[in-house]
C-alpha cells in the first residue's frame, strides 16, 4: 500500500500531548506537588541578585523606606511577568525554555549616573527606549554577536563586578561621619560575619542549601542583628499592606534624554549579549539546541521585559546565569517550573509588606553578601576570559579596558570638568569599559589575526563570530542558531576541549 505524505507526518498535537505528558521534557507539566517547590526553589536562587539592584540604585538616589519598598515590590513583579513570558512565550515573544529574568547588574552604573544628574523619571525613559531599541534589534543581533566576542564580554562582566565593590562599601559605611569617616566596627562585624557564614554553607552545606548560600547570609545575618538595638528597622512593615497593584509612572513619567538613551543602549546590547549565551547554554543542558529563531524570539522577551521596566518603575532585564546552573543541578527540564517560579514572583510583588521586610535589613549585612554576589559577578567575568588566548595584544584591551573603566570608581570627581552628556557615558565606569573594549578589539584583533586562526579548534579573543556560553557549546545540532561551527570529531583528531 503506498504510503501518503499525511501518513508520515507527525500529529503535532498529539507530540505536543506527549511531550506535556513526558516525565521530564522541556514541554513536560510536573505534577502541583513538585512543581510549586521547583519554582519556588528557583525564585529563591534569584531572589537575593533581583532586590539588590533597586536597593542600590534606589539607595544612591536618596529614596525613602517606603519608595525603596515600591521599588524592590515593582522589580518583583515584572521579573514575574518577563520570566513568564519567556517560559511560555507568545507569538514571537519568548525562547520557550526554563529561563528565570532579573533585573541586570549592568545598568547599575549608568543609572545612578542618569539618576544623579536628571532624576529617576529620565532612567526609567531609557530603559523604555533601551528596551523597544532590544525589540526591533533582535532579528538582526547575531550579526552584531562579532562585536562581543569572550574578550569583551569577559571584560565587561568582570568591569561590572569590580565597579559595584563600591556600593559593598558603601552598605558597610553605612553610618559613618565627617567627622568620623571610616565604617563602624558593629558593621564591619556583621559584614564579614555574614561574608563568613556564606563561605561555610558554599564549604560545608549540601548541594540544594549552597547555592542560597547568599540567601542564607541574608536571613541568618538580619537574625543575629535582631539582637543588636537598633540594627533592624523594621519600622515601615507595620504601615505596609497586604496588597497593593503596582502601578505603572508611580514617579511620573519617563523623561528622554538622548546622551542617557544612548548610554542604556550600550547596556542593553550587553544584555543581549548575556542573554544569548544563557539560552544557547540552557538550550545544551536541556537538550533542545535554540535555533536562530528562538534566539530572536528570546531577545524580543527581553526587550519586551525592559519596556515594562521602564514602564512600571524599574529596570532592564534580562537571563539570570545562576537560575541556568539551577536547573543543570537539579536536571529539571520543564520550561514550566520558571512559568511558576515567574507567578510566584507576581505575586510577591503584590504583596507590598514582603518588599518592606527586605528594605529593612540591615545595610552592614547587606555589605558582607553583597561582597560575595558581586564577587561572583566578576569571577563570572574571570570565567568566560578564561576561554581566551592571552597573548600581548589581549593582555591590553584587559588592562585598559578595565583601568578606564575603574577611574570614575576610584575617583568619582574625575570627570566633573566635561559636559553632562560625557559624564553620563563615562561616569559608569561600565559604558566606558565596554566601548573601549569593543574599539580595542576591533583595532587589535584584526581581520587577518582571525583568517590566521580559522581552523584552530580552540576559542581565542580572534573569534569574532561566537559569543561568550555558545564558545564551550559541542552540541551537534546547535549549529541551528547560526553563531557557532559545530566540531565533529573522530577517532584519528582530539581537539581540545574549551571547557576543559
Amino acid at each position: 500500500m503506498a504510503t501518503t505524505e499525511q501518513d508520515v507526518m507527525p500529529d503535532t498535537k498529539a507530540a505536543r500531548r506527549a511531550a506535556r505528558t513526558s516525565d521530564n521534557s522541556v514541554d513536560g507539566i510536573p505534577p502541583l506537588a513538585r512543581l510549586f517547590p521547583l519554582g519556588l526553589q528557583h525564585v529563591l536562587a534569584l531572589y537575593a541578585g533581583a532586590v539588590a539592584v533597586p536597593l542600590i540604585v534606589g539607595g544612591a538616589l536618596g529614596y525613602s523606606s517606603a519608595d525603596l519598598a515600591f521599588l524592590i515590590s515593582a522589580d518583583l513583579f515584572i521579573a514575574g511577568i518577563a520570566t513568564i513570558v519567556q517560559s511560555i512565550g507568545f507569538w514571537r515573544f519568548g525562547v520557550r525554555l526554563p529561563l528565570m529574568q532579573g533585573v541586570t547588574f549592568a545598568a547599575v552604573g549608568p543609572m545612578i549616573a542618569i539618576g544623579q544628574q536628571h532624576g529617576i523619571t529620565t532612567i526609567f525613559g531609557s530603559v523604555i527606549a533601551c528596551g523597544l531599541f532590544m525589540v526591533l534589534i533582535a532579528p538582526f543581533f547575531a550579526q552584531l554577536l562579532r562585536f562581543f566576542p569572550p574578550i569583551v564580554t569577559g571584560t565587561v562582566i568582570l568591569i561590572i563586578g569590580l565597579s559595584l565593590m563600591r556600593v559593598a562599601a558603601g552598605w558597610i559605611t553605612t553610618g559613618s561621619t565627617p567627622e568620623n569617616p571610616g565604617a563602624p566596627p558593629i558593621n564591619v562585624a556583621f559584614a564579614f560575619g555574614t561574608l563568613l557564614f556564606i563561605v561555610l554553607v558554599e564549604r560545608f552545606a549540601p548541594a540544594a542549601f549552597a547555592r542560597l548560600s547568599v540567601l542564607l547570609g541574608l536571613v541568618v545575618g538580619t537574625v543575629v542583628a535582631l539582637l543588636v538595638p537598633g540594627m533592624v528597622d523594621w519600622s515601615g512593615v507595620a504601615d505596609a499592606g497586604w496588597f497593593a497593584l503596582v502601578t505603572p509612572f508611580h514617579f511620573g513619567l519617563p523623561a528622554f534624554e538622548l546622551a542617557s538613551i544612548v548610554s542604556m543602549i550600550v547596556v542593553g546590547v550587553v544584555i543581549m549579549t548575556e542573554t544569548t549565551g544563557d539560552m544557547i547554554a540552557v538550550g545544551e543542558i536541556v537538550e533542545k539546541p535554540v535555533t536562530r529563531r528562538q534566539l530572536a524570539d528570546g531577545l524580543r522577551a527581553d526587550g519586551l521585559g525592559t519596556v515594562l521596566g521602564g514602564i512600571f518603575n524599574t529596570f532592564p532585564y534580562t537571563a539570570f546565569a545562576q537560575n541556568v546552573g539551577l536547573v543543570s543541578l537539579t536536571g529539571v527540564r520543564s520550561r514550566y517550573v520558571a512559568t511558576m517560579a515567574g507567578a510566584i514572583l507576581v505575586v510577591l510583588g503584590l504583596i507590598p509588606k514582603v518588599s518592606a521586610v527586605v528594605e529593612g535589613v540591615p545595610r552592614a549585612v547587606l555589605g558582607g553578601a553583597g561582597i560575595a554576589l558581586f564577587g561572583m559577578v566578576a569571577a563570572s567575568g574571570i570565567r568566560t576570559l578564561a576561554k581566551v588566548r592571552f597573548n600581548n595584544k589581549n593582555v591590553l584591551i584587559v588592562a585598559l579596558s578595565v583601568g578606564v573603566a575603574l577611574l570614575p570608581t576610584v575617583t568619582p570627581t574625575i570627570y566633573d570638568e566635561f559636559p553632562s552628556w560625557f559624564q553620563l557615558i563615562f561616569d559608569s565606569g561600565i559604558s566606558a569599559g565596554a566601548i573601549v573594549a569593543i574599539l580595542l578589539n576591533l583595532l587589535l584583533n584584526t581581520s587577518e589575526l582571525r583568517a590566521e586562526h580559522a581552523d584552530d579548534p580552540r576559542i581565542g579573543a580572534f573569534d569574532g563570530v561566537r559569543g561568550p556560553a555558545a564558545a564551550a557549546l559541542v552540541h551537534p545540532e546547535a549549529e541551528g542558531t547560526g553563531l557557532i561551527d559545530t566540531v565533529v570529531l573522530d577517532e584519528d583528531r582530539e581537539v581540545a576541549d574549551p571547557r576543559a
